[in-house]
């Protein structure tokens, strides 16, 4: 009778996935987590991407102007360090499932993030830590660089974003999806929407960057310009702070980098030794030892089955070295079935490196006045994010329940087939970019501008086609993207799945740079190199680049097809799909 009423009036009604508080005491479903906990993470999301996007949106032209840094070479040295801000999630999703749990990682993340803002400000404030400016009638190479010093200081307070980056981003939307439990069906319906409204953040935080923060910078100051995002940070942290009596967290469950180097060696190690037909004669730990430290048992699959042999009991040995539980030996599958699925998105992180750099010294290159009003070139990437932000609304609101009732699938359409939609679109993008820069080009040519590198007699808005574009294919690739890897991951690599789809876009990001590179010095002409993309782009063929970029895009959207139609999803623990259709129906 007392457990009826428990259950009746909410007080029994615990998380079934192992989420806990922070004292690792079990939570009440009805306490903690939902949308009352993520509308502290997604509104701290739309901030910190408004802070990082405000530096990133307008860093080549900062380079470019105070800096006194050439075309390449300003466009590598952002691409390098927006690399990096990609790359470091990974030791961020370490950190985090092995020793401090996400919340503390990411709170420490925090603390870098506000250190290199504040010193970011500074850099671009005090005349001592910047060279003086140059006449705008100066060629670069005639200007006066950037001392050691004030490199050094500038660098400095990227990179230490960068590492502040690497702690946050594969923890703070994982720590958002832990907040709906997938046992749960209505929960895990809302699941579905969140990875939508999480990028809705993101796209909302980089529209205000793009918009409002490059027209200070451009119009006001670097000052201001930077102080503004900065202070939005510490607002953002403030508010993070304040929901976490709402959250649920996951207890760390050890490193997942040792787990899964002790399958492969302990499978190195008994390479001869056959697997048994049935596999229930696999070595597997105690169902009761699982429950105890709020992880979940896997039933051994026979995909990539040469692995199994991690659990073949030999009596020579326990050592987790050469023995290891099935459970283990399944998420360490997981983990390598998703590689191929993996070298497919680096390319949209080569593409994404785009927006911010050449697309962005393309129309420097263009009339950008309207009137008597100044368009920031930077500016343009909102056209990008507007797209984005309707594209998602869309998808949420009406796409996937039309698609849901034809197809039967409670997302309207695979996660992989979204992946593909963006990645066909990349191909498309490309291809009318280059169209646009050859009509660019022509337009120089026939008012005498190839040398001089005058701007040339387009608006700026004939790049607007190239933007939306990409805002299409980023709608569809990036949030597949990243709720793929996440949802994929086992329940304990969860930030490590995340930090997949993030190290991607790092990739992509040096990708974009060694490209970059190389077609700067393509041919040799008189004796010396002269690539397709010079410091004036009147003189140079960045058509040929972005068609090159295409046919990339195209063989990498036809590897996608290859790998995609042999991928196996995961077989979830908790039956989620059938959860699902039953947490729609609750709808």
């Amino acid at each position: 009778m007392g457990k009826d009423v428990e259950k009746e009036d909410g007080r029994g009604d615990f998380t079934q996935d192992g989420t806990v508080d922070l004292k690792r005491n079990p939570v009440l479903r009805s306490k903690r987590g939902g949308w009352k906990a993520c509308s502290f993470i997604v509104v701290f999301e739309v901030l910190e991407r408004m802070a990082y996007f405000g530096i990133w949106s307008n860093l080549v032209i900062y380079l470019t102007k105070e800096l006194h840094q050439g075309t390449v070479t300003s466009a590598n040295n952002v691409t390098n360090w927006v690399g990096t801000t990609w790359i470091t999630p990974i030791l961020g999703a370490y950190v985090a499932d092995a020793h401090l749990g996400r919340y503390w990682t990411f709170l420490i993340g925090c603390a870098f993030y506000l250190l290199g803002m504040s010193l970011l400000t500074l850099a671009v404030s005090l005349s001592s830590l910047r060279p003086p400016r140059c006449p705008q009638t100066e060629k670069i190479t005639n200007c006066k660089q950037a001392s050691k010093l004030q490199l050094v200081v500038f660098y400095g307070a990227l990179y230490i974003l960068a590492l502040a980056t690497g702690a946050i981003k594969p923890n703070i939307s994982t720590m958002g999806a832990d907040q709906f439990d997938d046992f749960d069906p209505k929960e895990k319906a809302h699941k579905l929407s969140f990875f939508n409204w999480w990028m809705f953040g993101i796209f909302f935080g980089s529209f205000c960057a793009n918009t409002f923060l490059v027209y200070i910078q451009d119009d006001v100051g670097w000052t201001l310009g930077y102080g503004l995002p900065t202070i939005g940070l510490l607002v953002a942290v403030m508010i993070f702070l304040t929901g976490t009596c709402f959250y649920r967290h996951r207890v760390p469950t050890g490193s997942h980098f040792t787990r899964m180097a002790r399958v492969i060696v302990a499978t190195l190690r008994k390479w001869r030794v056959p697997i048994p037909d049935d596999p229930r004669e696999l070595y597997e730990i105690d169902l009761k030892e699982y429950k105890e430290k709020g992880k979940f048992r896997i039933q051994s699959t026979s995909s990539l089955r040469f692995l199994n042999k991690a659990s073949v009991q030999t009596g020579s040995s326990n050592s987790p070295w050469m023995l290891c539980p099935v459970t283990q030996v399944e998420e360490t599958k997981q983990m390598v079935r998703m590689i191929p699925i993996w070298i497919a998105t680096l390319m949209p992180g080569l593409m994404f490196a785009q927006i911010n750099t050449l697309f962005v010294k393309q129309a420097t290159t263009l009339d950008s006045t309207v009137g008597s009003f100044h368009i920031p070139p930077a500016s343009l990437g909102g056209s990008a994010t507007i797209t984005m932000l309707i594209t998602v609304v869309i998808y949420d609101r009406l796409f996937v329940k039309t698609m849901s009732r034809w197809t039967k699938n409670p997302r309207g359409i695979t996660l992989l087939q979204r992946m593909g939609v963006g990645l066909a679109l990349h191909v498309i993008t490309m291809l009318v970019s280059s169209l646009t820069e050859r009509w660019r080009l022509s337009v120089a040519r026939d008012h005498g501008l190839v040398e001089n590198g005058g701007k040339v007699p387009l608006s700026i808005f004939i790049l607007l086609p190239q933007f939306v574009l990409m805002g299409m294919a980023e709608a569809f690739s990036a949030v597949a993207i990243i709720e793929f890897f996440y949802d994929q991951a086992s329940e304990s690599m969860k930030s490590l799945g995340t930090s997949y789809s993030l190290a991607s876009m790092g990739i992509g990001n040096f990708l974009s740079s060694f490209l970059l590179a190389t077609v700067s010095h393509v041919s040799k002409k008189g004796g010396h190199h002269k690539g397709w993309i010079t410091n004036n782009l009147n003189a140079s063929h960045l058509d040929y680049y972005y068609a090159f970029i295409a046919v990339l895009n195209l063989l990498n959207f036809i590897f996608f097809l290859s790998v995609s139609r042999f991928y196996v999803y995961r077989a979830e623990i908790s039956d989620s799909m059938e959860v699902l259709k039953k947490g729609l129906q609750c709808e």
